[in-house]
């Protein structure tokens, strides 16, 4: 879909339908809302009246303009409560409108900009916001169905704003936007590939396939982990027929002195749990346990792109986790990089494991600060479902940059405790630490867990196994990969670099 900003008037603009809002409550429309109503000779108004349009989120109503404006039809999306209007909401208010369109047979839609007059928002904000969510919220993944879709793809979203003055700034914003959201695409075909279609070798390819766009890619082998003492990775790697992979994307855009920081991604590419067997019921899922990497390598696409001044390091360790008879066993004792030992309680606790390595190989080439992302625990699911991410740090100054990143991303996050009792449930009796501290506080103990490999360097972990992987559309979130953290990384790594310019 080509997105272009145009100056003009909505009700003059050639389209197959033209997208307007409006608020919950109101009575009588305003701006271009108002315009559009007016000029279809005051049917929006009588909609509102008749109780059919209400304006509430998400809502879309649909009306034929019979020859008396130049779009055919125009979509009247609800923004809901002026008092609790966002960003966030203009993604959603588009994608529902270009859902709606999409199904209508609209090839060529223009939109005005939401918000930007009763709801307050900056242009440049409401445009990136627009483009973010028609993007993310038209996604499909249909690279294995053969039959052909009901709907066919809308080719171009026009955003129409009276103003030529800040076409520019608005063109910048629109670009940036697509950037995110394409890339958060990416992630998204990665996560929603079957894993025979997305072992660790493909998962490898991806990342060579994105240090097109100015990355340095390096893919370690197992004979240099065996090298660099990543027991944990290996460990885990044991029972799977498919070659594990280290994951390295580069982007050097600051400073070479100016140190460089971290992104960590957990690359399970299928998770059985290993000799600690998960039910058989929507095992199918955890080919997404690798969506923690998935958003990485997305996120350096995205980063390589806009070229922020600053230094990045992607890293992902990835392999699968099989039960075999070669498989690692509860109860054996494995080495991470850095020379702690790890008592393997449950096998099926095996995302923090190869996170450890990943994260000593951080420390030990100075990167700072960590950021890692993964589906590591159900427990964080039974805390916070769905909706939220679960953040832990050692540093607050970090986290609450983080947070601010996911705020502007949309992407909502919610710190948990990370109190000194919790790292007692850890202790193991035959090696340095255990994998899994059990039932309570699951989430909790595995952030500890990786606290151990993390040391003083400034890290959070985001525990984003709710968010990930979603079984009900929701706004511009479709079902299955959500692609969450892209956005946020990237926000990130563009809000230090500006800090630091």
């Amino acid at each position: 879909m080509e997105l272009r900003v145009v100056s003009g008037d909505i009700v003059e603009i050639e389209a197959d339908a033209a997208i307007v809002n409006l608020f919950e409550g109101t009575e009588s429309p305003g701006g271009a809302t108002g315009a559009v109503d007016k000029a279809l000779d005051g049917a929006i108004s009588r909609l509102i009246s008749e109780g059919e349009i209400k304006g509430k989120t998400g809502e879309v109503t649909l009306i034929h303009t019979l020859g008396k404006i130049r779009p055919e039809r125009v979509l009247v999306v609800g923004l809901g409560k002026q008092g609790k209007f966002t960003v966030d909401a203009v993604r959603s208010a588009t994608a529902a409108a270009c859902k709606v369109a999409r199904r209508a047979g609209a090839k060529r839609v223009a939109t005005i900009l939401h918000g930007t007059g009763a709801g307050g928002i900056d242009p440049a904000l409401a445009a990136q916001a627009i483009a973010e969510g028609s993007v993310l919220g038209l996604y499909t993944f249909r690279q294995h169905i053969t039959k052909e879709p009901e709907h066919g793809d809308i080719e171009e979203l026009l955003i129409v704003d009276r103003d030529e003055g800040r076409r520019s700034v608005l063109e910048g914003a629109v670009d940036r936007g697509q950037v995110l959201a394409e890339a958060t695409v990416f992630a998204r075909d990665m996560i929603n590939q079957p894993a025979n279609y997305m072992t660790p070798s493909d998962m490898a390819q991806a990342a060579r396939n994105v240090a097109d766009f100015g990355l340095e890619c390096t893919v370690l082998e197992r004979d240099e982990m065996e090298r660099l003492g990543m027991g944990g990775l290996l460990g885990v790697a044991k029972g799977s027929q498919q070659p594990p992979k280290f994951i390295v994307l580069r982007y050097s855009g600051g400073d070479p002195a100016g140190g460089t920081m971290a992104f960590v991604g957990k690359g399970l590419t299928f998770d059985s749990g290993g000799i600690s067997i998960k039910p058989s019921e929507r095992m199918d899922e955890m080919k997404s346990d690798m969506s923690g990497g998935a958003a990485v390598i997305g996120a350096m696409r995205a980063i390589a792109q806009l070229k922020p001044k600053i230094n990045v390091v992607g890293l992902v360790p990835a392999t699968e986790n099989l039960p075999s008879g070669s498989a690692v066993k509860p109860g054996d004792v494995l080495k991470a990089m850095n020379g702690k030992t790890i008592e393997v309680a449950n096998t099926d606790a095996e995302g923090r494991i190869i996170l450890a390595d990943a994260l000593s190989y951080a420390n030990k080439e100075g990167f700072s600060p960590l950021v890692d992302l993964a589906t590591l625990t159900g427990a964080c699911i039974v805390a916070l479902g769905n909706i939220c991410t679960g953040a832990f740090t050692n540093n607050q100054e970090l986290l609450g940059k983080v947070i601010k990143a996911g705020e502007t991303a949309g992407e909502k996050m919610w710190q948990m405790p990370m109190f000194e009792e919790y790292k007692e449930l850890n202790k193991s009796e035959v090696a340095d630490v255990k994998n899994t501290g059990g039932r309570w506080a699951g989430a909790i103990t595995a952030a500890q867990f990786l606290a151990e490999f993390a040391g003083d360097t400034p890290w959070v972990h985001l525990d984003i196994a709710g968010p990930a992987f979603i079984d009900k559309e929701r706004g511009y979130l479709t079902k299955g990969a959500t692609g969450v953290g892209v956005r946020t990384l990237v926000n990130l790594a563009l809000a230090l670099a500006e800090e630091h310019s």
